[in-house]
């Protein structure tokens, strides 16, 4: 297989967990310090709940204590229903996660408090990225590396990128299109799916998707494709 031109280098993703110090017993609570965290506190819980073992139900850490410790399952399916990455900075991510809260206290303006220990705590973290020691220069090369890098680096790679650069765009499929010229490769991963699956079930589809790729590029012949 031919090298590309400019090789890709897996990153590795690793972060500390940091208290804000802040908790909310009740919807209001939660609401009026979403208005006002930290943007670091607001990423951690939006953006990186696809790092936890998270319930696929839910798509961001607000909406799964409301859902499950509220028991407010409207107003959850409501919050699951922002996507975080159609907006173009935390802030405007912050703006819509309060007006739909807004919305539901017109409604029902006395949702219960939950017990003791059952608070919704706020979080952020201090993230680092730093070389994965896995270089990959062509579709070969990049099949084992994906297959073996830590889910986090999968996490900053497919769904942190995103953010990063500012579009419906992430690493993988940005080098496979300047670097390897494979803009149907790359526009066939930008097509996955990111809530309906797990971290380890964007990696599953991945392969599948490179070891096809692969295929085509050895025998030069027909197979048939995955589903988006």
């Amino acid at each position: 297989m031919e090298k590309a031109v400019q090789p890709f280098e897996f990153r590795q993703y690793s972060s500390i967990l940091k208290s804000t110090g802040k908790k909310a017993g009740t919807l209001e609570q939660l609401r009026d310090h979403i208005s006002t965290i930290k943007d670091e506190s607001l990423f951690h819980h939006v953006y990186q709940y696809f790092l936890k073992g998270h319930i696929l139900e839910y798509t961001n850490d607000f909406a799964q204590w409301t859902g499950v410790t509220l028991e407010e399952r409207a107003l959850s399916e409501q919050l699951s229903n922002i996507d975080p990455y159609a907006f173009k900075n935390i802030s405007e991510l912050r703006t819509a996660l309060v007006a739909v809260i807004d919305v539901y206290l017109e409604r029902f303006p006395e949702p219960r408090e939950v017990l003791p220990g059952d608070e919704f705590f706020f979080n952020q973290t201090v993230t680092f990225i730093y070389p994965a020691g896995i270089t990959a220069r062509n579709l070969a090369e990049f099949l084992i590396g994906v297959k073996y890098i830590d889910a986090s680096s999968l996490y900053y790679h497919f769904y942190e990128a995103r953010v990063r650069l500012g579009g419906e765009t992430d690493d993988f499929s940005r080098w496979f299109e300047s670097a390897l010229g494979k803009r149907e490769l790359a526009e066939r991963m930008r097509s996955f799916d990111l809530f309906m699956h797990t971290i380890e079930g964007i990696r599953e589809r991945i392969i599948a998707l490179i070891e096809e790729e692969v295929r085509r590029d050895m025998y030069g012949g027909q197979v048939e494709g995955i589903m988006s």
